[in-house]
């Protein structure tokens, strides 16, 4: 017999016991994710601080937890964003993030890879980012048309991107301590 699993509103996510987990609400289902390894938070940190140096003034960057809520059955929190400052609200965002983030981790890379990117694209985020540490392989995925148009850049090949700003990445910096 298959169990149903209950999906929650966002007021019934929020109503949760702070019990001290990472959580994300994605049409309507709790995610539970564990602390990040090593490589993730390098990453995560370096990446934040290239695009803090480079942001401009109105769009400011944060890290996890931050929440981006698309929907009243949606609760994302990417590793990174860049958001416009006009867009901030009590509990983080409404409208889309210029930019969304992702650091992969083998316990979240199919949520990363298939079901968060079809909400990034979905609901109109500019650019989203998915960094694999492991290999030091950075997707870059940008809005044409609605849909994402994809470009992958290895190990010590640079990334001059201009969406939301003009920053530099190289992926294998992304891992230096």
């Amino acid at each position: 017999m298959e169990t149903i699993e209950p999906r929650l509103t966002l007021a019934e996510f929020d109503a949760l016991p702070d019990n001290g987990e990472w959580r994300e609400l994605l049409d309507g289902r709790v995610l539970v994710n564990p602390s990040p390894l090593t490589d993730h938070q390098i990453a995560a940190g370096n990446l934040y601080t290239l695009l803090r140096a480079a942001r401009e003034p109105d769009l400011p960057v944060f890290f996890a937890p931050f929440d981006y809520r698309p929907d009243d059955r949606t609760s994302l929190q990417p590793d990174v964003l860049v958001c416009r400052r006009e867009d901030l609200g009590h509990r983080g965002l409404q409208r889309p993030p210029a930019l969304a983030v992702e650091i992969l981790s083998p316990s979240t890379r199919a949520q990363d890879l298939l079901r968060k990117r079809r909400v990034y694209e979905a609901t109109g985020v500019d650019a989203y980012w998915i960094f694999e540490p492991e290999d030091a392989v950075l997707t870059v995925l940008e809005l044409e048309d609605g849909r994402y148009v994809e470009r992958t850049f290895k190990s010590d090949e640079v990334f001059l991107a201009q969406r939301p700003f003009s920053v530099r990445i190289v992926p294998e910096e992304l891992l230096e301590l």
